[in-house]
């Protein structure tokens, strides 16, 4: 029996990317958008969810174990990365940043696990980053989203692996994705932060330009399903790969030095 996969944030990127693979490869991919009458994708049943909301996800969920019969695994991808900085950022424009990348993805895993247990079996996998990991400047609480997801998700892979249900993360490093022209920006910018900024968007946009396509993401997603007992995390692309090695033995003044000759700041 094909197994049934949701993927939320399939509108655009590695959503996008992950659900259409997935879709090719035989499995019953269901996939979500805000407005998912603009968001069709060959293969992929569209269902409309908001992840900041208890009711969109509740209904998301039931519409797709209605039409599938039940819900093998969740890709919790949605997301969006506020750029600005953290003091320019107000206490409610965090909460949103947070509202949608981390406690989003907790709703959608309070809102499947009942049927994993039943099941039991299931597989969550966490779309995290490389932010996850090593803080961006000017991203402040895009990275403490990702930062959440992860302690989370550790302490999850625990608690649900009694009920044959694994837990897993995927950190991407620089993903060409047109996130930098969907990121909103704080309401209120601070001169001083000008230039800083200015510098750091241009080459953050330069970064991702250069960086990994989605589609190499959406495959490791494809081998984690493929895998009977998947591990924790999955770091995709090189400097997701060698970043965090090189933080945990070079000096912190010397990784730091590193950090905002990248980020040009």
């Amino acid at each position: 029996m094909s197994q049934t996969i949701l993927v939320t944030g399939a509108s655009s990127g590695i959503g996008q990317a992950t659900a259409r693979l997935l879709a090719e490869r035989g499995f019953k991919v269901f996939g979500t958008a805000r407005k998912p009458e603009s968001a069709q994708s060959q293969g992929v049943t569209m269902v409309a969810l908001d992840v900041r909301s208890d009711e969109s996800v509740r209904s998301c969920v039931a519409q797709v174990v209605a039409k599938a019969g039940r819900l093998d695994v969740l890709v919790n991808n949605a997301g969006y990365s506020l750029t600005s900085a953290a003091e320019e950022t107000s206490v409610e424009e965090a909460k949103a940043q947070l509202e949608t990348n981390f406690f989003g993805a907790v709703r959608m895993v309070n809102a499947v696990l009942p049927g994993m247990r039943a099941a039991g079996a299931g597989k969550v996998i966490n779309i995290s980053s490389l932010a996850g990991n090593t803080a961006i400047p000017y991203s402040a609480f895009y990275s403490a989203s990702k930062f959440a997801l992860e302690g989370y998700s550790e302490s999850l892979w625990y608690e649900v692996r009694p009920f044959g249900i694994s837990v897993s993360l995927v950190e991407p490093g620089f993903v060409n994705t047109p996130i930098v022209e969907a990121s909103p920006a704080a309401a209120r910018q601070l001169p001083a932060y000008d230039a800083s900024r200015k510098s750091m968007l241009a080459a953050f946009g330069h970064a991702l330009k250069a960086g990994i396509p989605p589609e190499q993401v959406a495959r490791r997603v494809l081998q984690i399903i493929a895998q009977p007992n998947p591990g924790l995390r999955y770091r995709v692309g090189a400097q997701a790969t060698w970043l965090p090695r090189l933080r945990n033995v070079v000096p912190w003044n010397v990784y730091a030095a590193g950090v905002r000759k990248t980020f040009a700041v």
